[in-house]
């Protein structure tokens, strides 16, 4: 009976998500469909021999599509799921999609990002053979809480049988790997971008996840993440087995273990350590260095995290920064900063979730927004229907004023950017307020019609 149940579960996601793709839905009702009909359809399925996760506040998404464009030069065929639904319904559509009605996967590798509150229920049915944990921040605290609670959560998707692969400058997930063998590190050496001071407007890396006793740092490389010790007891930032060794923003180019100089298409240290999380990786499951440098080199994310695009013949730079996430703002006002030329740069917060409601703004005041003080920032545009409590918060940034534009419509605030005196543009905000940015009249994305 549970065979036929199986392959009913199996038949039914398949077909859903046929129905799905074909309007542009359906990355986790096939899975949850068949999860009604068998709930432990995940633990019953025929995984192949490697299985991959990826899992923690950012970079999840760029990490597992560099991973998969690497092993796929590689010759394997991966599964993995690339609609991004990453919680336990969205693994199970790839897992079945990837599998044959008796429930036999057909691919080499099955390869997951993993939401790092849904992986405990996730790996219940079956345990990855690699983790890859990248960091873990403040983040969509309406909904996750603090980070100390979601620390707790991720550890509960660990167990005994897996193999870690953690970023080892970052405190609170190095305590996962804290006395235990089966761990791979990665981490950045001391480069020329860190500081001596936590510059960011919180740190979360302040007391030891062991025992709770002050953190000491030697450098931050952003945030809490850099070379830290415990001044109580015996936790401290591991040696790494794959290193950043050197840094060029200037050039766009990173250098791993001394050796492996890698191109990196933006500045800034985050997507740094996602591209070194993705080569950590590739490595532990046998792909020669070689080869990963050289599929990283032909890699184009397709992810729309980063999109070229024009405004009134001006060239322009679309970044997504997850709402509720300040390091995601962080990185892309940092990425905006290094570019020499002069700049217009829009933030829109125009909806803060398409998941739940909420009005709440208070984020905004973790973001580092004083980096924009920057003469090449020529023009600052605040857009959206939470322009306002942008206003407020950009009053104490010490931005003069004639450099801020405060825009509610947004075509008007696009307009307005493409208009500035500027050599190019930035604009950044979330996934729920990129759908609306890429369909002003005003933008032309790069690619497209």
């Amino acid at each position: 009976m549970s065979t036929v149940r199986n392959a009913g579960a199996i038949a039914l996601s398949k077909i859903t998500s046929k129905v799905g793709s074909m309007v542009g839905r359906g990355s986790s009702l096939p899975g949850a469909l068949a999860l009604k009909v068998a709930p432990d359809i995940l633990s019953q399925v025929e995984l192949p021999e490697t299985v991959i996760a990826v899992s923690g506040s950012n970079g999840k998404t760029s990490t597992v599509e560099m991973i998969a464009h690497i092993l796929s030069s590689d010759g394997r065929k991966v599964a993995w799921n690339k609609a991004g639904s990453n919680q336990t319904e969205g693994v199970a559509t790839c897992v079945l999609d990837s599998s044959t009605l008796s429930g036999k996967s057909r691919a080499d590798v099955l390869l997951i990002e993993s939401d790092e509150r849904y992986a405990r229920h996730t790996f219940r049915y079956f345990h990855p053979d690699y983790y890859v944990i990248t960091n873990l921040y403040r983040d969509q605290m309406t909904r996750n809480g603090h980070p100390e609670w979601a620390h707790r959560v991720i550890g509960e998707s660990i167990y005994d049988d897996i193999h870690l692969v953690l970023n080892a400058d970052d405190p609170q997930i190095a305590d996962y790997g804290f006395e235990r063998d089966r761990v791979t590190w990665f981490g950045a050496d001391h480069i020329s971008e860190d500081s001596g001071a936590n510059t960011s407007r919180y740190n979360d890396g302040a007391y030891c996840p062991v025992c709770g006793a002050k953190m000491e740092y030697e450098y931050f490389h952003y945030n809490h993440v850099g070379k830290y010790k415990c001044t109580a007891c015996s936790f401290h930032r591991p040696d790494t087995e794959f290193s950043i060794t050197d840094a060029d923003f200037d050039a766009g180019q990173i250098t791993i273990n001394d050796r492996y100089k890698v191109h990196v298409p933006f500045s800034n240290i985050a997507y740094c350590y996602n591209t070194l999380a993705a080569f950590a990786l590739c490595s532990k499951v046998g792909v020669a260095p070689e080869k990963i440098i050289s599929a990283m080199e032909s890699f184009i994310s397709h992810s729309k995290r980063v999109e070229e695009f024009e405004v009134n013949g001006k060239p322009g730079y679309f970044l997504v920064a997850k709402h509720e996430n300040s390091v995601a703002y962080d990185m892309a006002i940092e990425t905006a900063v290094h570019d020499k030329r002069t700049s217009s740069v829009m933030v829109i917060v125009d909806e803060i979730s398409r998941k739940y409601f909420t009005s709440e703004t208070s984020w905004l005041w973790d973001i580092d927004f004083e980096k924009l003080n920057n003469p090449k920032v020529r023009q600052i545009v605040l857009a959206g229907q939470y322009c306002y409590d942008l206003e407020t918060r950009f009053e104490v940034t010490g931005i003069p004023k004639d450099r801020i534009l405060v825009c509610e419509d947004l075509s008007e605030a696009a307009r307005a950017m493409g208009e500035s005196d500027t050599e190019c543009a930035y604009a950044m905000t979330c996934f729920v307020d990129q759908i609306k940015f890429r369909a002003l009249p005003e933008i032309n994305i790069k690619g497209e019609d």
